[in-house]
């Protein structure tokens, strides 16, 4: 995969970054092709060999169809919440690390459904917070989106989702201690 100046990427964990420059610096007695990304949310730069971009999640951000099959995604109810409260936090870092948005979504479902149960710890409160900020990210980065629009538009469709699932699995908590 070859990027280009200027070019928007999802960087995994970090969201949307723009391609700065491609320069090649010197390290130890070799020299280094390496791409300069400026990472939209706060302005930091990440340093990436471009021999180890797509080894690190880098891509692409999505296209407007995949952003409106994104958008689709979030109403749509999810698999049943592992009631394991350590096996379901080690599930979303993984989903979150991936960088595949989609992934980020089923965390944001899963989270919000499990915040109508219970106050939801500061952790998974953290992964609730970074799934929708990776998913606005994106999809304003792909579409130009508004993002307090699309924000408030996030949470009506995962609250849908968030309905249709009660039917499937009306407590994780009650699970949980059986």
């Amino acid at each position: 995969m070859e990027l280009c100046i200027g070019q928007k990427v999802a960087y995994p964990n970090q969201g949307v970054c723009v391609v700065e420059e491609i320069e090649r610096k010197d390290l130890g007695n070799g020299r280094l092709s390496v791409y300069l990304l400026r990472v939209l949310s706060d302005n930091s730069t990440i340093i990436v060999p471009i021999d180890n971009a797509e080894a690190v999640g880098i891509r692409p951000i999505i296209s407007s169809i995949q952003c409106k099959k994104l958008i689709r995604k979030l109403s749509t109810d999810f698999e049943p919440i592992s009631s394991d409260w350590k096996s379901r936090s080690r599930e979303f870092q993984e989903k979150l690390r991936s960088g595949d948005v989609f992934e980020a979504v089923d965390v944001l479902k899963k989270l919000t459904f499990l915040s109508y149960e219970k106050r939801l710890s500061f952790r998974e409160q953290t992964l609730l917070e970074k799934a929708k900020f990776l998913i606005i990210s994106e999809v304003t980065n792909a579409d130009s989106s508004e993002e307090d629009a699309l924000s408030e538009e996030i949470d009506r469709l995962v609250t849908s989702a968030c309905r249709k699932h009660l039917a499937v699995q009306p407590s994780v908590m009650t699970a949980a201690s059986h």
